[in-house]
């Protein structure tokens, strides 16, 4: 335990709470020295300790709470002429401070490193269903981007996986209603299935299909997943879009919103989408993004996803554009997100030859990723 503390690095917190604490003993000191021989306000010492227990590791604590003590016992030391007994009393206010602020401390030490645990396990635990995406695949080159809208766990129900098929590159975007580790578990289900249909299914209808079912067995009556599901083929787009906010097509300075041709229920409740198909241009980038994006807002003002898109999403690489319009999001919504935020960026570059062999998933091949 000791050698573990002795290699974490400072806490800015801690340290500013030590700054506090002693700050609160030099003007303790300073105003006993101004009142005279008589200590009077040596009990407010007491203090020190508690203030470092709100910040400080139990260490800390018991370091402000001697110097506390070893200042109080100056002080009733060198006051000859007040009551013994109150002097007494100070001093011995002080240790019990001192006990009992680090006794605190060390019950909020332990709770921050149980949290600080329970945040790195959440985010592996993301991590392992959610795979990072990126690079070329097929026709397209794209980027992935997960913003959590919470600082203590990257943790939720957005998704977003790419593959590059038999039947080309295929790509599903999805936000699982709720938070939380049942949200992380569904969306497992629905990756999972995703993986392996993918290679499966001819037909993207019967891919939406056979996800759908895979949901509606895996939750209640309530749960629900909105997608968007992605395929290129020959530079063509088929975009199946199942209760999920339409995806933003850039166009030589324009910002097009490929809104399906019918409204469609999310997958659990027995899907009837129709199929949106766009012919692809070379430089054509698609911006694929979950609810988390659309109602951003600030002071009752939604984010303008679609009028700032084409400056921030229109230059560098796809990943740069994603940089660009996290930065500015944030930005608006002042560092106060509401919901998580999954975002895919695609360009395409122009038809490229496919191999012959047919492509299967690497756990298929026994092969690492």
């Amino acid at each position: 335990m000791l050698i573990r503390d002795m290699k974490r690095p400072p806490d800015p917190t801690a340290r500013a709470g030590l700054g506090v604490a002693f700050g609160l003993l030099a003007i303790v000191v300073a105003v006993e020295l101004a009142d005279g021989a008589e200590a009077n306000y040596i009990g407010l010492l007491a203090a020190a300790p508690f203030l470092a227990a709100a910040f400080a590791s139990w260490r800390d604590v018991l370091l402000v709470g001697g110097v506390a003590t070893a200042v109080g016992v100056g002080f009733a030391v060198a006051d000859q002429a007040g009551s013994l007994t109150a002097r007494v009393i100070n001093v011995v206010g002080i240790v019990v401070a001192t006990t009992i602020a680090g006794l605190v401390g060390s019950v909020r030490q332990r709770q921050t490193e149980k949290l600080a645990e329970m945040s790195k396990l959440a985010s592996v635990a993301q991590q392992a269903v959610l795979r990072p995406i990126g690079g070329q695949v097929g026709s397209l080159v794209i980027a992935g981007r997960y913003i959590s809208a919470t600082a203590v766990a990257d943790i939720g129900g957005d998704l977003y996986e790419a593959l590059d098929t038999p039947f080309g590159m295929r790509m599903v975007i999805g936000d699982v209603r709720g938070k939380g580790l049942d949200a992380v578990r569904l969306a497992s289900t629905v990756l999972g299935s995703y993986r392996h249909v993918a290679y499966e299914r001819d037909d993207l209808l019967d891919l939406v299909a056979d996800l759908d079912r895979a949901v509606a067995r895996a939750v209640g009556d309530e749960d629900f997943v909105t997608a968007a599901f992605v395929e290129e083929r020959g530079g063509s787009i088929t975009i199946v879009n199942c209760g999920h906010p339409a995806p933003l097509l850039l166009r030589r300075g324009e910002v097009i919103p490929l809104e399906p041709a019918s409204n469609s229920p999310p997958l659990g409740f027995k899907p009837d989408a129709c199929p949106r198909i766009e012919r692809l241009e070379p430089g054509d980038r698609l911006l694929f993004y979950t609810d988390g994006l659309a109602e951003a807002r600030r002071d009752g003002q939604f984010f303008p996803t679609a009028e700032r898109a084409w400056g921030l999403l229109g230059h560098g690489n796809v990943s740069d554009g994603l940089v660009s319009l996290e930065s500015a999001l944030v930005e608006w919504v002042r560092g106060r997100l509401d919901d998580d935020i999954a975002l895919v960026l695609m360009e395409y570059v122009g038809a490229t030859a496919r191999p012959a062999t047919v492509n299967v998933p690497s756990w298929e091949l026994g092969t690492a990723d």
